[in-house]
């Protein structure tokens, strides 16, 4: 993969939209299709990796790694690990990531709504 050059104009208007726009701000951390998902599942408590896979089939292995440690970098899961044999690890919502719930319910109420309004339509 190439180095995404810092001084680039894509790089400074990315920069400016994340300074000025609270919602790129967000999509920042919490955006794509898998980031909410963790973070509604997580909402209800600490879960190992296999409960967040169970409570998530569709995701693949590679790509809850993968979102599980950008959601730790920034801050929003906290990943604890028991010095035992077999490793014991458990996740869990930061104060930041609990800060975001009132959002992610709002999605899932948003979906109710609107699924309560499509199939009341047809």
């Amino acid at each position: 993969m190439t180095a995404i050059k810092e001084s680039s104009t894509i790089q400074e208007n990315k920069q400016y939209a994340l300074d000025k726009c609270p919602v790129t701000y967000v999509m920042e951390k919490i955006g794509g299709y898998w980031k909410p998902i963790i973070i509604y599942h997580l909402s209800t408590g600490n879960k190992r990796y296999s409960e967040l896979k169970r409570a998530i089939p569709a995701i693949t292995e590679k790509m809850l790694i993968q979102h599980l440690k950008q959601l730790e970098a920034d801050n929003l899961v906290i990943r604890e690990a028991k010095p035992i044999v077999p490793p014991f690890v458990t996740y869990s919502l930061s104060d930041a990531g609990n800060g975001l719930l009132p959002v992610i319910e709002a999605m899932a109420a948003w979906t109710f709504k609107e699924k309560d309004g499509i199939f009341k339509t047809k």
